[in-house]
C-alpha cells in the first residue's frame, strides 16, 4: 500500500490515469443511484402517507429494493447482467449498445455518465494532486453528478445526498482544507438565505414558486465547502448558464418560455468550477470589473 502511495505521489500522469479508471466505476454506480434513489424515496413517501392517513398498507415486494439489491438486469427481458457485461464504458462497446439476450438498445446515457464522471475525476486529480483535498473534492464531484442528473429527471435534489455533503463541508472547514470555519459557517447561512429570499420575493410578486428548497441547500453546501467569498461568482455563473441554455432551448428546441427547468445542475456546474478553478475565476472577474 505504501508503494502505491509513493507511485501516485510521484507522477501526476499516473495519478490522473488511476483516478480516471476509478471514475469510470464510480460513474457506473452513480447510474444506479440516479435511477434507484428517486424510486426508493417515492416508496418511502407512499409508505409514510399510508401510515399517516391510516390507509390500507401498500403491498411491498418480497425482494428488497435499494442501491445494491436486486442486481442489474435488462429493463425489457429482465435477464440478469453478468459482471463481465457490466464493465463501465467498455461493455457497452463490446455489446454494441444492446442487451446480450434480447438485443434491446441500451441507453447511451449510461456510458456518457460513466465517461463524464471519469473526466471530471481526472480533472480534480490533476488540479489538486495526491492529497486530502483531492479525495474530498472527488466525493463532492461524484455527489454533484448524482444530484444534477436526479434533478434533471425529477426536479428533485435529495436531502439524503445534499445534507450529509453540506455537513461534511462544515466539518472540513475545521481543518481549513478549502476554507476556514468562519467563512464556511457564514457561507452556509448566506448561501441558503440568498436563494430563499429570492424565492420568497418571486412568490410574493407572481404567486408562483420559482425554485425548490433543494436549490437553497445546494448553494448552502457550496458556501460551507468554499466559504462565502465564492458565493457571488457561483450565483453569477449559474444564472448565466441557466439563461444561455434556457434561451437555446427556446430557440433551437422549440421549448415554451414558461417551461420549468431544473436550476440545481447550473448551481452544481458553477460550484464545481469554483471548486477546481475558483481562484482563477475570481481573479478574472475582479480584473474585469476593475478591482
Amino acid at each position: 500500500m505504501h508503494d502505491i502511495d509513493n507511485i501516485l505521489q510521484s507522477s501526476e500522469l499516473i495519478l490522473t490515469g488511476f483516478v480516471f479508471i476509478i471514475g469510470l466505476f464510480i460513474g457506473s454506480f452513480l447510474n444506479v443511484v440516479i435511477y434507484r434513489l428517486p424510486v426508493m424515496m417515492e416508496q418511502g413517501w407512499k409508505k409514510e402517507c399510508t401510515e399517516y392517513l391510516e390507509l390500507e398498507a401498500i403491498k411491498e415486494s418480497a425482494q428488497p429494493f435499494n442501491l445494491f439489491i436486486p442486481g442489474s438486469k435488462c429493463g425489457k427481458c429482465q435477464t440478469a447482467i453478468k459482471p463481465y457485461q457490466n464493465i463501465p464504458f467498455f461493455s457497452y462497446l463490446l455489446l454494441a449498445g444492446k442487451c446480450a439476450q434480447c438485443k434491446t438498445h441500451i441507453s447511451l446515457r449510461y456510458p456518457i455518465i460513466e465517461t463524464f464522471t471519469a473526466i471530471c475525476s481526472a480533472i480534480v486529480a490533476w488540479q489538486f494532486g495526491y492529497s486530502s483535498a483531492m479525495f474530498f473534492a472527488l466525493l463532492l464531484t461524484w455527489s454533484l453528478i448524482a444530484l444534477s442528473f436526479i434533478d434533471i429527471d425529477h426536479q428533485l435534489l435529495p436531502d439524503s445526498i445534499n445534507l450529509p455533503v453540506l455537513w461534511l463541508g462544515l466539518l472540513l472547514s475545521v481543518f481549513s482544507i478549502y476554507t476556514d470555519t468562519r467563512s464556511s459557517i457564514i457561507g452556509a447561512i448566506v448561501g441558503y438565505l440568498s436563494l430563499w429570499t429570492v424565492y420568497q420575493l418571486f412568490k410574493l410578486a407572481t404567486g408562483k414558486e420559482g425554485m425548490g428548497y433543494g436549490d437553497f441547500k445546494l448553494l448552502a453546501l457550496f458556501g460551507a465547502w468554499l466559504g462565502w467569498q465564492y458565493l457571488p461568482i457561483i450565483i453569477l455563473l449559474s444564472s448565466l448558464l441557466a439563461a444561455v441554455i434556457g434561451i437555446a432551448m427556446v430557440v433551437f428546441a422549440n421549448k415554451d418560455g414558461n417551461t420549468s427547468i431544473s436550476f440545481g445542475p447550473y448551481i452544481a456546474v458553477a460550484g464545481w468550477l469554483a471548486l477546481v478553478w475558483g481562484e482563477q475565476i475570481n481573479g478574472f472577474y475582479l480584473r474585469s470589473i476593475g478591482m
